[in-house]
This record gives structure tokens, sequence and C-alpha cells, in this order.
């Protein structure tokens, strides 16, 4: 069987930021027949604390919604998570959609309004910058 790294949150772990989880159990227990999984939470590999305010990207950088600047919390989480990936031999990740460190495709717009746009979060960036395939889920 193959290692992938999956999103802690979507197979049930309180890593949300705010304390809860986007538990996926349909997809999760379809994705644990083809692969081994390693969960992830970029942002708590980055030394962020669960709860923590919601974060979104804006002009490349990453803020919370009171206007911290935690941009090298969430590219310290992307490293560590590429350590992971590369450790088990993962090459693809199945990562939450949207987010500022996991979302591929579409995230926030920093305005904290819920508007999406084109982009990719951090995790997600340096994971497809070396390899790895991103399957994002919502």
């Amino acid at each position: 069987m193959r290692f992938a790294l999956i999103s802690s949150c979507l197979i049930g772990l309180n890593t949300k930021y705010d304390g809860t989880n986007n538990l996926r159990s349909e997809i999760v227990k379809r994705l644990k027949k083809e692969y081994i999984l390693i969960p992830v939470c970029p942002e708590q590999l980055g030394g962020l604390p669960t709860p923590r305010n919601p974060c979104e990207i804006k002009d490349g950088k990453v803020f919370d919604i009171e206007g911290r600047d935690f941009t090298d919390n969430f590219y310290k989480g992307a490293i560590e998570t590429l350590k992971l990936a590369r450790f088990f031999g993962a090459n693809i990740a199945f990562l939450k959609s949207k987010s500022p460190s996991c979302g591929f495709g579409k995230v926030y717009d920093g305005s904290f309004s819920r508007r999406l746009v084109d982009g990719t979060g951090i995790a997600a960036r340096v994971l497809a910058e070396n390899g790895i395939k991103i399957v994002c889920i919502d």
C-alpha cells in the first residue's frame, strides 16, 4: 500500500482553527482502502495553537482576523509537512479545500467575508512545488 498525507481535520481530529473538525467519514473510508493515511495539520506543525483565530491569505501573506501576520508559522508548518511526505514516501496529499494552508485552486480572499479567489494555501503550494499531487476535499 502507498502512503498519502491527509488533513487531520478530515479524519475527525479537532485541529480546525475553531477547535472542531471537518470529518469526511465516507471519503476517508474509501481512501483507507488504497492508502496508509498520514494525518497532518500544517498550522499546528507551524506552532499555532488550537483553537486559534481564523487566518486568510492577502497579498501573499497570512493574517489572522485581527491583522497579525502568521506567514512564518504557515511556512514552517508547510516545510514540516513536506518533511513528513518525504519521510513516508507519500506522493499524494488529500487536503481540506479553501484553507490558507491546505486549499488548492481556491482560497478565501483575505477580507474574512467568505469570498473565494483563485489561489493556493501555503502548505499545498510547497507540497505541489515538490512533486506531491494535491487533491482537495471540500
